[in-house]
């Protein structure tokens, strides 16, 4: 099967265990393992998308739109509880098929956790409209290494466990503890 397009959507779990789904579109959206993504638009944030999706992101600001006034009043509820600040955030793309139906698992793009969260109500044309912007961060945005420190392959396993449970464990310092103790020789030219 060929991919024709992509959906982009995003996942928040948060902190009360509660689970929203969300996809930049108009109405539902069932993914292949059943799970029901409601439709809103993005109206900010797509370079930013495009950086996550690209791992260069460390924050992420996303504006929703159009989502249904029961979600936004939820929401709304779960903020005023402190039950949205810290929950994790995925972004994630569903590759399509040409009648625009889920191929496959959703790949996650980006993993955050949500920074803060800003409500915005207003009226056009006799209709209210409500924006929420939500601004995430993620574990690049905390990692400190001192100067002349080590980065640790079990610390560098465990974070990438917590940023991208589905993926493999990152390896990428696992030849550290071998370098650390090595004295490397540069090559000698002789003439």
């Amino acid at each position: 099967m060929t991919t024709k397009s992509i959906r982009i959507l995003v996942r928040f779990d948060w902190p009360n265990g509660v689970v929203s789904r969300l996809w930049d579109g108009a109405g539902p959206l069932v993914d292949v393992d059943g799970y029901v993504w409601q439709g809103l638009r993005l109206l900010e944030g797509l370079d930013d998308i495009e950086h996550a999706m690209n791992g260069e992101a460390y924050t992420l600001s996303m504006a929703l739109s159009g989502a249904s006034a029961n979600w936004s009043d939820v929401a709304w509820e779960d903020y005023q509880d402190g039950n949205i600040i810290d929950g994790g955030v995925r972004l994630l793309i569903q590759p399509c098929d040409q009648w625009d139906q889920p191929q496959g698992s959703p790949e996650v793009r980006f993993t955050g956790i949500v920074d803060n969260i800003k409500f915005e109500e207003f009226v056009q044309n006799r209709q209210p409209h409500s924006t929420i912007t939500v601004d995430c961060r993620n574990r690049f945005t905390l990692r400190r290494v001192s100067n002349g420190a080590v980065l640790s392959d079990t610390d560098q396993r465990a974070r990438s466990a917590i940023l991208n449970p589905s993926a493999p464990p990152d390896r990428f310092a696992a030849h550290v503890p071998k370098m650390r103790d090595r004295n490397l020789i540069w090559p000698r030219y002789t003439s």
